[in-house]
């Protein structure tokens, strides 16, 4: 009996190294993104992108456990800059309007 390498038929890579979900413009990384921050299985993940098929989701979260460091840089550099960007932008306008101001 011989076995054949696989790949992650879902997952391409763009020419920088970012994982995107084949036929779509969502990153690996977005997806598990959304796992950390809600807890979502990958049926609610299914529920919430139904152009998503469960092999893409599946193969996306397993290319994320197979890559997991490199992924897990790419989530922190990206909460770094909407960091930086948000304290660029300073306070929000609306910011000054408290609920103890409106009539």
């Amino acid at each position: 009996m011989s076995f054949a390498a696989t790949t992650y038929p879902h997952i391409t890579l763009r020419d920088d190294g970012v994982a995107f979900i084949a036929g779509s413009t969502i990153k690996v990384a977005e997806l598990v993104a959304e796992v950390q921050a809600y807890g979502w299985s990958p049926e609610e993940l299914h529920f919430q992108h139904p152009h998503l098929s469960l092999g893409q989701i599946h193969s996306a979260l397993a290319y994320y456990w197979d890559h997991k460091d490199t992924l897990d840089r790419e989530l922190a550099q990206a909460l770094r800059e909407a960091d930086e960007h948000r304290a660029a932008a300073g306070p929000s306008v609306f910011s000054r309007f408290r609920s103890q101001d409106r009539p």
